[in-house]
């Protein structure tokens, strides 16, 4: 007589988890491709519409801010209707939001493009919508193997600065525009057609958005790994879509050859992310937290002082990203051994929309600080250490860390 509640307890999670696992993992690649296309054609925008590197890094941040902040509702709905449908809507709107950007981009219109860009920002929501699809069709002790996996997804950014303006060479402004919306249309339709939910998700009572939000929110570790993740995501993200600006302004790289490095910068992070929650799960995601804002705070300062010599600052921006990849997948192991199971997307939604709004402002602050006489952002750079120093000390405290998750 037991063993039917016991079978009923413990859904069948092995067939299907890794093709749900990858699956989703390349709609989130198609999804941040969608998200960060404005960043590597910045200088193409500055130079066609006259634009100050203030205006520049608004554009550019614009898409971020709108992607952060919607990935708490989309959590909290993913949590309601299951990953599946979530992907399929979050990619189908994105399609047309795409060809919008390439039509309005064409009209040198700067504020109607930062309109479209800050709608475009609804494809950088997938990621709410991936972390507890994941998280829920992997045991307890794979979670932080599954939620870092799924975060290489963000290899989108590389794939945007890598291909987005080779595509702009290669077949033109609009046409690249037009392959892009292709690509994300179809990725929505194979959502549809062949993603399933976890069975773990067969009988788990569906409770209104609002309450789940509100009992988010109350969570004290909620807010701590909020601000952690703010800072590990949001030097990831800030630096995917300013780089380019950066490389530009500070050592005089041409579009191609800036996304070309950033590429590389968001590669190395993303190919650390999975490392990152898989190291959490055996050892912890704390030490691994610590040691990622460790090694960004050190890196922070020595890139700020703008050495010379690809061969001296390229290898500081590769361990940047290293450590900041690990950050990443580090902090959001922790999501599942602190969060009830039931609100592992809600939380997960909240904590990744700080991480996007953590995205947000740090080109703003690069833009704002930008000493234009000696190339320098030497401010911008001290204050990602100064944060990442208080997110060392804060995650010294924040609980469910050690190498086994708490009882």
């Amino acid at each position: 007589m037991s063993a039917v509640p016991a079978a009923e307890a413990a859904p069948n999670l092995k067939q299907g988890q890794f093709r749900n696992l990858i699956l989703a993992t390349l709609a989130s690649t198609v999804g941040f491709w969608a998200w960060t296309i404005v960043g590597p054609l910045s200088k193409r925008y500055a130079n066609d519409m006259h634009l100050s590197p203030g205006q520049t890094a608004i554009l550019v941040a614009m898409p971020i801010f709108v992607g952060s902040i919607a990935r708490v509702p989309v959590g909290a709905l993913t949590d309601k209707f299951g990953g599946r449908l979530m992907f399929t809507v979050i990619l189908g709107i994105t399609a047309p939001l795409v060809l919008l950007t390439g039509v309005v981009g064409q009209l040198n219109n700067f504020p109607l493009l930062v309109v479209v860009a800050f709608f475009l920002g609804i494809a950088g929501t997938v990621f709410a919508i991936g972390i507890p699809f994941c998280s829920a069709w992997y045991e307890s002790h794979r979670k932080g193997f599954a939620t870092g996996v799924f975060g290489a997804g963000m290899v989108g950014t590389a794939v945007s600065a890598f291909f987005t303006p080779r595509l702009v060479a290669a077949t033109g402004y609009s046409a690249t525009h037009v392959i892009i919306a292709v690509i994300v249309a179809i990725s929505a339709v194979l959502c549809w057609f062949m993603l399933r939910d976890s069975p773990a998700r067969a009988g788990v009572p569906v409770e209104p958005v609002v309450p789940k939000l509100k009992a988010a929110f109350k969570l004290k570790v909620t807010w701590q790994l909020c601000f952690l993740y703010a800072v590990v995501f949001g030097a990831f993200v800030a630096f995917s879509n300013y780089l380019p600006t950066y490389l530009a302004n500070v050592y005089s790289y041409d579009p191609t050859a800036a996304g070309t490095r950033t590429a590389g910068f968001a590669l190395a992070a993303v190919i650390a992310r999975p490392v990152g929650g898989t190291l959490a799960d055996r050892f912890g995601p704390k030490i691994i937290t610590l040691l990622s804002f460790g090694g960004t705070i050190v890196l922070a300062m020595l890139v700020a002082l703008q050495p010379s010599g690809e061969h001296v600052y390229g290898p500081l921006f590769l361990l940047m990203a290293l450590f900041l990849g690990l950050g990443t997948g580090g902090v959001f192991g922790w999501v599942g051994r602190a969060t009830p199971a039931k609100n592992v997307g809600t939380v997960g939604g909240i904590i990744a929309a700080a991480g996007g709004l953590g995205g947000y402002f740090p080109p703003l602050v690069m833009g704002a600080t930008y000493d234009p006489e000696s190339n320098s952002y030497f401010v911008g750079l001290t204050l990602l250490a100064v944060f990442c120093l208080a997110a060392f000390l804060l995650a010294l405290v924040v609980r469910h860390g050690g190498r086994k998750a708490e009882k």
